[in-house]
């Protein structure tokens, strides 16, 4: 018991230490080594503003926010229902699923040009830059997902009479399950970064916009801020599909 203590103390502790030991070097390093805050502020100046500059940091948090929480619905929902039919059809998979392969290694910031030149500048091309940076990874692990069920699995369920529609329901989804949260906690924080990729673009709100305005105009501490607010917003999102993976299949799949 004391040493699983010690580890669980040690798995805390150690990345604590070594964070605030970064955080120490770059208050007191860095500015003894001449480098000008305007460029690198020091943590506690950027603690500073984000106290004395909220209000403006989560007024441009909040367009944010609804762009990536909107993405992340529009791009995972969207792939859901594709790899669904894939699992459906393979001709339909062989005959779609290479060309969103192509269209995948197209850089998002390639296409952001592309779709608010289509869009516009208003809430519309930001959700669909980040949905689109979701879509491709949890269509691929969902469709693996949906695939995860063996010959025999599905001879029983043949036996049984069991139509399309159940096999996919209670043999196929539930398999699927482990991969596609796999997959949304990853895109619940690219969804934030399709949402400030798209702010970058054309925007005069919301925190890609700050930063790139802070950037021009050499207002470090401002811009920290806003990567930190962006930051932790990621986390937020992760945390928020993880409470309901959790959840999820403590209540369907009887897992504690």
């Amino acid at each position: 018991m004391k040493r699983a203590g010690l580890g669980a103390a040690e798995a805390i502790g150690l990345p604590a230490a070594g964070a605030l030991s970064l955080l120490l070097a770059w208050q007191f390093v860095v500015p003894a080594a001449g480098v000008p805050a305007y460029i690198l502020p020091t943590p506690l100046s950027v603690l500073q503003h984000l106290v004395g500059d909220w209000r403006f940091l989560l007024s441009n948090a909040l367009p944010t926010w609804v762009e990536a929480a909107l993405g992340f619905l529009l791009g995972n929902g969207g792939a859901v229902l594709l790899a669904s039919a894939f699992t459906f059809s393979r001709r339909l998979q062989s005959a779609y699923f290479p060309v969103i392969l192509l269209f995948n290694t197209i850089p998002v910031l390639a296409l952001a040009p592309i779709i608010i030149l289509i869009f516009g500048l208003g809430l519309l091309p930001k959700v669909i830059i980040a949905a689109l940076i979701c879509f491709f990874p949890t269509l691929v692990n969902t469709v693996r997902g949906l695939s995860l069920v063996s010959a025999s699995e599905l001879d029983l369920m043949h036996v049984l009479s069991a139509s399309w529609w159940e096999t996919f329901w209670h043999l196929r989804v539930p398999r699927s399950i482990p991969l596609l949260f796999a997959s949304l906690r990853i895109a619940a924080t690219t969804s934030v970064i399709g949402a400030v990729v798209g702010e970058w673009i054309g925007s005069n709100q919301g925190l890609g916009a700050v930063i790139i305005q802070a950037t021009f105009n050499y207002q470090a501490e401002r811009l920290f801020g806003a990567v930190i607010i962006a930051a932790l917003s990621g986390l937020a999102f992760f945390g928020v599909v993880t409470f309901a993976e959790r959840a999820l299949l403590k209540r369907n799949l009887g897992v504690a």
